[in-house]
């Protein structure tokens, strides 16, 4: 991988305060790397230089993306923001799914757009976060899903577009995993669910042990450290040889079928 003029890589984190961005940054500092992170809360390493933007208000955060890429260079992107939403398709706010797909897609897509340009000089490698979720529907999470199949397909079209640059893009799909993001998602109400409400509630508990019983965002940071470091980085690495067989088996089983184990997995 190239190295900035410093002899020093650098490194831009989206969403790095917790979970498995901070992981990654934990990784990152030890390794040498020079860490800026780009997020609402800083992050609580205190080799990180932390940014403090909203990736969703406007245009400063891509602004202070665009001076740390001008003044330090930009080896790797991680783009691992995001959020997440439990609601029917049938009531769900515009507001919401709009907020949604703008910190899990549009935030990606804009950032990527800022680093690009530097990138070109020496080459690069960008990681875009995904989800199995993305290949596998999370019934009353849709957009969540929505939005992470645009996010593993731009990270696709990237890929080609960007290699004659040396720029090689990844998208890393984790399963479920143990992190506060359980905690911090959005849920409707009964009254807002109307009658899908009893399902709905279902769904999220099942979501919740599947994610807390999960892997911790250290394997998944450990996974996405291997493709930083790896000479031929994957296309699309998915985290853990239980998601890996489960994605398989997705891919290759009848699609009801698929779909009926998923419905039962959420509706138990």
């Amino acid at each position: 991988m190239s190295k900035s003029a410093s002899n020093v890589r650098t490194a831009i984190v989206v969403g790095g305060s917790s979970g498995i961005g901070c992981e990654t940054i934990l990784r990152l500092t030890e390794g040498g790397w020079n860490v800026f992170n780009v997020s609402r809360t800083p992050c609580i390493n205190i080799k990180v230089n932390n940014v403090c933007a909203d990736i969703s208000c406007g245009e400063e955060a891509y602004k202070s993306i665009k001076l740390i890429a001008e003044e330090h260079g930009a080896d790797l992107l991680i783009y691992s923001a995001g959020c997440s939403m439990a609601a029917p398709i049938e009531y769900a706010k515009e507001s919401d799914y709009r907020y949604l797909f703008e910190v899990n897609f549009f935030g990606a897509l804009k950032t990527v757009q800022t680093v690009v340009p530097h990138m070109k000089r020496g080459g690069g490698r960008i990681i875009l976060v995904g989800s199995l979720g993305g290949d596998i529907p999370i019934i009353f999470d849709s957009f969540y899903s929505a939005s992470k199949a645009a996010l593993e397909m731009l990270a696709r079209g990237a890929n080609q577009e960007l290699k004659n640059y040396g720029i090689k893009v990844t998208a890393l799909l984790p399963g479920g995993t143990a992190t506060g993001f359980t905690y911090k998602r959005k849920i409707y109400s009964d009254d807002a669910s109307g009658g899908y409400a009893k399902n709905l509630n279902k769904a999220v508990d099942a979501l919740a042990k599947i994610e807390q019983g999960g892997m911790s965002a250290s394997a998944v940071a450990d996974a996405m450290y291997r493709v930083i470091n790896a000479d031929n980085p994957p296309l699309i690495k998915t985290c853990g040889a239980k998601n890996t067989a489960y994605r398989i088996l997705s891919r290759v089983l009848p699609e009801k079928l698929t779909l009926y184990m998923t419905e039962k997995r959420y509706r138990q």
